[in-house]
C-alpha cells in the first residue's frame, strides 16, 4: 500500500489503537512529544498529515496546536510550519502538561526538583509562621490537619488536604515572595503530594508531623515548626524514592 493512509500507520504504529475520534487530541500529540515521537526541535508533520494521524479536522488540530504553543511545547511560524521547541521552553509546571506528561515525567527528575525546592522554602516559612501567623492561619492550618488524619485512608482526599495545608503554611509565612511561589508550584505541589501519598503503604508518619507543626504554630515555637518542616521533608525522600519506583513500573 502507498496510499497516506498507510505512511501514516508507518509514522505512527500505535494509530491502530487510538479511537478515531480522540477525547483529547491536543493530550495526544503532548505525549507523543514527551515520548521523543517528535523531537525538540524537529518539525510536526504537515496539518493535513496531523488530521490523518490523530484522525480528526484541521479545526481540531490548529485548536491543539495552540494550546500546546500556549504552554511552550511547539511554535509556528508562517510559511515554515510548527516545530516541537526545546525541553527548557515547556511549561512542565503547568497543570495540564503534568497531565499529558504522565510517566514522562520522570525523565524531567520533577518530583526531585520539586523537593529541591520545599527543603530550600518550607523550613524557612514555618518558623516565619510561628511567629507571624494569625490565629485564623493557624485554625485553617489545623482543619487541614485534621482533614488529613480523617482521610488517611483515601489518597484522593487526603492529598487535596495536604496541598491545602501546605498553601496555608506558605501564606502564613507572610512572606510576600513565599506566597507567590505558591502560584508558580502549586500544580506541581500537588503532583509530588499525590504520587507520594499513593506510593507509600501508611500515612500514619505524615499526619503525626503535620499535627506537631500546628502545635508548634500555636507554641509560637520557631526552632520547633522548623524542625518539624525537616522531618516532614525527610518523610517526602523516602515517599519520594516509593513514588518513583510506582511511576518507573508505568513507563
Amino acid at each position: 500500500m502507498d496510499s497516506i493512509e498507510q505512511q501514516n500507520e508507518d509514522v505512527n504504529p500505535r494509530r491502530e489503537r487510538r479511537p478515531r475520534v480522540r477525547k483529547s487530541v491536543t493530550a495526544a500529540i503532548a505525549e507523543d512529544v514527551f515520548s521523543e515521537r517528535y523531537r525538540a526541535g524537529s518539525p510536526l508533520p504537515r496539518e493535513n498529515d496531523l488530521c490523518e494521524i490523530y484522525g480528526v479536522s484541521r479545526t481540531v488540530i490548529r485548536e491543539s496546536l495552540k494550546v500546546l504553543e500556549s504552554k511552550g511545547l511547539v511554535r509556528g511560524k508562517p510559511r515554515i510550519g510548527t516545530s516541537v521547541c526545546d525541553r527548557d521552553d515547556w511549561n512542565i509546571l503547568d497543570a495540564e502538561v503534568l497531565e499529558w506528561m504522565g510517566p514522562y515525567i520522570k525523565d524531567f527528575d520533577l518530583l526531585g526538583c520539586v523537593l529541591e525546592a520545599r527543603r530550600t522554602i518550607e523550613p524557612a516559612a514555618a518558623e516565619y509562621a510561628a511567629e507571624r501567623a494569625s490565629t485564623q492561619e493557624i485554625a485553617d492550618l489545623d482543619s487541614a490537619w485534621r482533614q488529613m488524619r480523617d482521610s488517611a485512608g483515601d489518597p484522593e482526599a487526603f492529598t487535596d488536604a495536604d496541598v491545602t495545608f501546605h498553601a496555608v503554611l506558605l501564606k502564613a509565612s507572610h512572606n510576600q515572595v513565599f506566597r507567590r511561589l505558591l502560584s508558580a508550584i502549586h500544580a506541581a505541589l500537588k503532583y509530588a503530594l499525590h504520587a507520594s501519598n499513593i506510593a507509600v503503604e501508611s500515612r500514619e508518619d505524615a499526619v503525626a508531623v503535620h499535627g506537631e507543626l500546628v502545635e508548634a504554630l500555636r507554641l509560637r515555637n520557631r526552632a520547633k515548626a522548623r524542625e518539624c518542616a525537616n522531618r516532614m521533608l525527610d518523610l517526602a525522600v523516602r515517599d519520594l524514592a516509593a513514588a518513583e519506583k510506582v511511576i518507573g513500573r508505568t513507563k
